[in-house]
């Protein structure tokens, strides 16, 4: 059974940083790609970042020059380090990871990001 879970996030004031995580398990194959979503309350889930498996990274233009992602693939983890937060990086954030050969998608319940003014 494969199983994607968050963790890391929490309640940081507005300029502040925060890196959030992702581990997976159960797994046949490697990760090909590593994306984070975000999904504010009320709003659509949107994405944020990519990390794909030759280590290449595509940022949403919200985030681009604060939000560096990143992954660890002997650990099967990915990471999400968000600096310079604002208010309105406020939301859940979700991991979502695809697998190699298989092409399967498998998503995390989320963390929670609050920033505060």
């Amino acid at each position: 059974q494969v199983r994607v879970v968050e963790s890391g996030g929490g309640l940081v004031q507005a300029g502040g940083s925060l890196k959030i995580s992702c581990v997976v398990s159960g797994l046949t194959f490697s990760i090909r790609t590593w994306d984070w979503y975000r999904q504010a309350p009320g709003k659509q889930r949107l994405w944020v970042a990519t990390v794909r498996s030759g280590g290449t990274t595509t940022y949403g233009e919200q985030v681009k020059g604060r939000f560096t992602v990143s992954r660890d693939n002997a650990k099967n983890m990915g990471y999400l380090e968000m600096n310079t937060l604002k208010t309105e990086d406020t939301a859940v954030y979700y991991c979502n990871v695809i697998e190699d050969h298989t092409g399967k998608n498998y998503w995390g319940k989320g963390t929670q990001v609050t920033v505060s003014s």
